[in-house]
This record gives C-alpha cells, structure tokens and sequence, in this order.
C-alpha cells in the first residue's frame, strides 16, 4: 500500500513541478544563461521525493563546499535515487548523462530544460569530446557546476567501482576544483518496485582538491586518490 500511495504522490508532484517548469523556462533562460530557477524547481521536487515519513536523509559536510567557487563534482552511483540525492548539496550544477535518459517520461524532459550535457555511450570518443567542449562552456563560462559519475555506470553491488578520467581531465583543462560527494541508501527500490517504509540515505560532501591542486598534478593520480577517499568514506556511513 505504501508503494502504491507513495508513487500516485510522486507522479502528482512530478508532473506539477514539470508544468511549473515550463511555465516557467521562457520567462527566466533568456535572461539567467546558469539556469538557476529552472535547477531550483528541480531542487523543489527531489526533496519532496524524500518526504515519505520513515525516510530520514543525513547531510555531512556542507562545511565544505564553497558556493564561490566552482567544481567538477564527482559522486559514486548505485541508482537513479543518487540524481535526486545530489540536489541536496547546495550547488548549482548540469548533469553528464547518456543520451537515451531523454527519452524516459519526465525525467528527458527535466534534463533538456536543464541544459544537461547528454552524450552518446555508443560513440566514446564523440562523448568525450562532448564532455570536454559543453563540461568547459559550463564551468568557465557561465561558472556553473558539471556532476559526473566517474564510474561511467550503476555499481551492481553498491561498491564503488573503477573511475573513468574524464571528469578529472576535465577539471584540469577547465582551471576548477574537484568536490567528490559520496552518497549512501539510494539503492532503495527492491524486488517488485517496493518501498520500505523505514530506509535511511546519507549523503557526505568530502573535501575538495582545489583548483591549484588540480592544474599542477596528473589527472589519473588525483582520480585515483579522490576513489580512494570516497571508498573509505562510505565504508564509513555503511
């Protein structure tokens, strides 16, 4: 009964924060080149997602994040859930996801207002480039954030799997920081598509290299600390 009650919920509020959406993209894009109203809807209903009354989300580390600044923000990724978890980091940021996404209902449609840059996983260097070029016009331009799962897809066991270098070649080409984001408790849809009514998430903001840090060391070997940062972070929060 949950599932069911919770779902009509969802689809409800989804489908009123879309039409908001709409309503209200021609007014502010014109004028706002970073998107902010159109991210901030989006912010709207990813908490309301979490407003089941069992749920409880625990937020660390915010301390750490410096709203100044930019980042190429890297976070570890077991399901769909860790899109709508990313929101409550107060940042302003696009999403690198693959292009078939666009064509699930609402969530296609929230990605191409965002601006989200969407790449073919069929064409890896074509994504790459994609990447690069859109990720550099976001970060250096309008001084928007990019997040990327460096691990280029879902972990089947929830462990944190080898990371892909391109979101830290990124932030080396781009002059920015690195803020990795481990998240904890996405994986909540079990067999059947059913809800617990208890489930806790947690989500940790870690330290960020610095954009000093990044322009004067090799990629690979900040991708390879940051991985061993966050594993030992969420080793910690499970």
């Amino acid at each position: 009964m949950f599932t069911v009650v919770y779902s009509v919920l969802i689809l409800v509020l989804v489908t009123i924060f879309l039409v908001a959406t709409l309503l209200v993209y021609p007014f502010t894009v014109p004028f706002d080149g970073t998107r902010r109203a159109v991210h901030e809807l989006s912010r709207g209903i990813a908490r309301a997602c979490f407003l089941a009354p069992g749920w409880h989300t625990r937020v660390e580390g915010l301390e750490n994040v410096d709203r100044d600044k930019v980042y190429v923000i890297v976070l570890n990724h077991c399901s769909m859930v860790d899109i709508l978890m990313l929101y409550r980091v107060p940042l302003n940021f696009r999403w690198v996801s693959k292009r078939e996404i666009i064509k699930m209902p609402f969530i296609g449609q929230f990605l191409l207002l965002h601006g989200d840059i969407l790449i073919p996983r069929d064409k890896p260097r074509k994504a790459v480039t994609m990447v690069m070029n859109d990720g550099r016009m976001w970060l250096q331009r309008r001084r928007v954030n990019v997040a990327i799962f460096p691990e280029g897809t879902r972990s089947a066991t929830g462990e944190i799997g080898k990371f892909k270098p391109s979101a830290f070649t990124l932030a080396h080409e781009a002059g920015v920081g690195i803020l990795p984001v481990v998240l904890s408790g996405s994986r909540v849809i079990g067999k059947g598509g059913r809800l617990p009514w208890r489930h806790d998430f947690g989500v940790r903001v870690l330290p960020p290299v610095s954009a000093e840090e990044v322009a004067r060391r090799d990629p690979k070997e900040i991708m390879e600390e940051t991985r061993d940062r966050m594993i030992a972070a969420y080793q910690k929060m499970i």
